[in-house]
């Protein structure tokens, strides 16, 4: 009877219990929020990562790899499905499974090859809703109650340390702070560390490297860090001496040749933030605490490759660490991502394990949407049509013979996108207006070569690239209802009021 309701579970989420095939690794998914390339292995010399870097050294570490949305919510989207935002619709806080039902998320995938799935932490959008429960053996919540509420990974409560004062920084102090808590940072007591979110999502999944596996698993764990707040224990801020905290180079004329519109809303945030952080003295207060933040993710990450190592599943594990994008600290006047550059795109990605060559970089431009079809060749999951990626199971094995290619990466809304190259950088935006950089000569993207009219047929090349339609946007969020039902929930149409006559 128990087998049978199990048949009939799988078969509702679309699942079908299938066995994997013999010898398929098991994986490790350990995402990261708002990373960008301050990473040791990567050539940051101010970051504080040992943990990435060993990574690093016993694997393979992409120095060009860029995220396939331009923040959270569409990059997680294109990361599970497999596609972009320019086929999903999903440009924004688009829900992806309810606008389409018909995609087979990654977990899925790995639930039809076989595969016991563990999730924890932020891997979808955070907000209430937003997690694809299907085909997951068990996704733990640090609150139980929150499954009655849709799921929400709220990271910061009642329940998670927060510093006296609240909010903390100068850049926030004597404001009443409604959510988000941007540029707030503080170290908390060390002793408080057992109670972040984090590091319960973190401990969870230690735990479940210590149990029995009879199958093959998929474990996928995703913190909150180095995002907003950068509340770490006091031990991280220590790493680093705040008199030498050293700040991104900036041009101060760095605005003055973008198109108009993108232009005004820059010159326009740059007032708000960074002019700010330069009046209060504050630029290296702020990348303290996100230098801070960076070296507690690393410390977690260390702490579920010493659950590995002294697990009986060391050997037959593959372990890659990625962001979902990456973060400005005041280049081009901006603190935050939503950008078509390289400080947004670029972003962490690191292999380890069978089947992946040992500490290799490769500098070949590769986008983490490839993760979904590289997981099919090297897991044996399932076919899945319309993935729109690039399997890098071969390079994985093989970084010698990685050659470089164009990769895409959509913008908030259809038309707008970039693509990018070991030498170029070309910005595209939906009004019809034009970016390009020579990334190779110019990687601060400094001086906006789009006029020259010598470099039309680079332009031309590089837009050949882009799809050729956008799929228009899907059903808003805002035009949404979440109805809990018990432990599940799902979204539903909100009643629009009638048209008047």
């Amino acid at each position: 009877m128990a087998k049978i309701g199990a048949l009939l579970v799988a078969l509702i989420l679309g699942v079908a219990p299938q066995v994997s095939a013999k010898g398929s690794p098991n994986v490790i998914f350990f995402a990261v929020d708002d990373l960008c390339d301050w990473v040791g292995a990567m050539g940051h010399t101010q970051a504080k990562t040992p943990n990435m870097d060993a990574l690093a050294k016993r694997g393979v570490s992409f120095n060009n790899a860029h995220c396939p949305g331009v923040f959270c919510a569409p990059s997680r989207s294109a990361i599970f499905t497999g596609q972009f935002a320019s086929t999903t619709g999903c440009y924004r806080t688009e829900i992806y499974y309810h606008n389409h039902p018909e995609l087979r998320p990654l977990q899925v995938s790995f639930a039809k090859a076989g595969y016991a799935t563990y999730g924890a932490g932020k891997l979808f959008h955070h907000s209430a809703g937003y997690i694809d429960h299907r085909g997951w053996t068990k996704f733990f919540l640090r609150n139980e109650a929150a499954k009655r509420e849709g799921w929400p990974l709220d990271s910061w409560g009642k329940d998670t340390p927060l510093p006296d004062p609240f909010p903390n920084s100068i850049y926030n102090r004597g404001r009443q702070i409604t959510g988000g808590m941007f540029l707030e940072w503080a170290a908390i007591p060390n002793e408080r560390e057992k109670a972040m979110a984090d590091t319960k999502r973190v401990n969870w999944a230690c735990d479940v490297l210590k149990q029995k596996h009879d199958k093959p698993f998929f474990l996928a764990v995703g913190l909150y860090a180095p995002h907003f707040p950068n509340y770490v224990p006091k031990k991280y801020f220590d790493l680093y001496d705040a008199e030498k905290i050293k700040a991104p180079v900036y041009k101060e004329d760095d605005l003055d040749d973008l198109p108009p519109l993108v232009k005004r809303r820059k010159i326009n945030r740059k007032r708000q933030h960074h002019d700010r952080l330069v009046e209060l003295g504050a630029i290296e207060q702020a990348i303290h605490g996100y230098l801070a933040s960076v070296s507690y993710a690393d410390a977690m990450l260390g702490r579920v490759m010493k659950a590995l190592r002294q697990s009986p599943y060391a050997d037959n594990t593959v372990v890659v660490l990625w962001s979902d994008h990456g973060f400005h600290h005041g280049e081009k006047g901006d603190w935050g991502k939503h950008t078509l550059w390289e400080r947004t795109s670029n972003v962490p990605f690191i292999w380890s394990g069978p089947g992946v060559a040992s500490g290799k970089t490769i500098d070949a431009t590769v986008s983490l949407i490839d993760m979904y079809p590289t997981f099919v060749e090297m897991c044996n999951l399932p076919a899945v049509e319309g993935l729109e990626g690039s399997s890098l199971n071969g390079m994985l094995r093989t970084p010698s013979k990685a050659t470089d290619r164009n990769v895409f990466l959509p913008y908030l809304d259809p038309g707008g996108y970039a693509i990018i190259n070991q030498k170029w950088r070309y910005i595209h935006y939906s009004d019809g207006t034009e970016e390009l950089y020579d990334v190779e000569g110019d990687p601060h993207e400094w001086h906006n070569l789009a006029g020259d009219v010598k470099l039309a047929a680079v332009k031309q090349k590089l837009k050949a690239s882009a799809p050729k339609s956008f799929a228009p946007v899907g059903v808003s969020r805002n035009r949404l209802k979440l109805i809990n039902e018990g432990e599940t929930y799902r979204w539903e149409l909100k009643k629009q009021p009638p048209r008047k006559k």
